[in-house]
């Protein structure tokens, strides 16, 4: 099949939880024979001259530089030339891309459609934006021939919302880790291996990353570095205060990282840390258990699909109670069983089950069993 891929800023290596879906699995697709081009906002590759990867082609269409509404202008245009290839389906990632769905079948193109999750409740976006959001995701659900939700929460929501019963389920994914054996980033960092506490994400209020910093603070004794992987796309009042309050408490930025550098951050971790107020499914958790890491996160309901204890989870925006969940388990430490991850969040069968979506595209009933 000829598919076309837009609601994503781009691949590879760059910051998002899409952009890494889009990144795992479109390589797949290839490799399953299919012809997958995606569409890359220039702004966020490094490479403008790069027009493949993994056998999957990129090709980079005009945007603007403003953070409400450059999804909005990319994905209008995307879908205007997709209409000039003839693919057999376009795909349409994320709820604000989304609102191009009804303008995709108007040029007589079948479309797909994955909501990654209620975008217009992060707190980043104002009153405007999450109209935009909102009815993304409304139109989204109503006009696609077919709609992918990453998780179950997710997916009884647009039941609900929408009326729309056959909403296939395909998680996020996550590969098994060869674990790092040089510690050269760390040290360059300084940052002491198997003695610190680790977050990763977006500089944006969603992520929790200031109570976090707030609650680690409150530690007594003491306490094991904190290290958080990531940065903003734009900069923001709430980007800049996490750098103020960084630099003032001592917590180690790395900025945005990938590869040999993050895989060295998950491998000498002594925990991870995800005070999300808001998420779809989080692949950064799922890349934290994969590398066997003890864990706390928010007891928000993406966090609560994935299969932990109840010593793992803490309540949202409470930083008294994000400091209590590290000290017992700084004290305690517990050993954990993540085996249920090379069943359920497989990116081979995440491509396999995308695939039976888009072969049967047309049908009225969801392709996906119940899980």
């Amino acid at each position: 099949m000829k598919i076309f891929v837009t609601g994503t800023r781009g691949i590879p290596g760059i910051q998002g939880g899409v952009e890494t879906h889009c990144e795992e699995l479109y390589p797949r697709l290839v490799n399953m024979g299919h012809d997958v081009t995606i569409s890359c906002r220039k702004s966020y590759q490094n490479n403008h001259n790069t027009t493949s990867y993994k056998g999957v082609k990129l090709v980079y269409i005009p945007s603007i530089q403003q953070k409400s509404l450059e999804a909005f202008f990319h994905t209008f245009l995307s879908v205007i030339y997709a209409r000039s290839e003839s693919p057999d389906l376009i795909h349409i990632h994320a709820v604000g891309p989304s609102i191009m769905a009804p303008i995709a079948r108007l040029l007589g193109l079948k479309v797909i459609v994955t909501n990654h999750g209620a975008d217009y409740d992060r707190q980043k976006w104002g009153r405007f934006a999450k109209f935009i959001l909102r009815t993304g995701e409304k139109l989204g659900t109503l006009y696609a021939n077919q709609v992918i939700a990453i998780s179950e929460p997710i997916r009884q929501t647009l039941r609900v919302k929408y009326k729309r019963n056959n909403i296939n389920l395909i998680f996020n994914g996550v590969n098994k880790p060869e674990k790092a054996r040089k510690t050269n980033f760390l040290d360059s960092s300084g940052i002491v291996p198997g003695k610190y506490l680790l977050a990763a994400g977006r500089f944006v209020p969603e992520k929790g990353f200031v109570d976090l910093i707030k609650a680690w603070e409150k530690l007594p004794g003491t306490k094991p570095q904190l290290v958080i992987a990531g940065d903003s796309d734009h900069e923001t009042k709430y980007s800049r205060e996490i750098k103020t309050l960084s630099k003032k408490n001592g917590v180690i930025l790395t900025g945005f990282v990938k590869g040999e550098k993050l895989n060295q951050l998950f491998t000498f971790a002594r925990m991870f840390i995800m005070p999300s107020y808001h998420e779809g499914l989080p692949i950064a958790l799922l890349e934290a258990l994969s590398y066997d890491l003890d864990v706390i996160v928010s007891d928000i309901p993406a966090n609560k699909e994935i299969k932990l204890k109840a010593s793992n989870f803490f309540p949202v925006g409470n930083v008294v109670a994000l400091t209590q969940a590290m000290e017992n388990k700084l004290n305690v430490p517990q050993k954990q069983n993540y085996s249920f991850l090379e069943k359920e969040y497989n990116w081979d069968l995440i491509a396999s089950q995308t695939e039976y979506v888009y072969k049967y595209y047309y049908q009225n009933t969801s392709m996906i069993a119940q899980r």
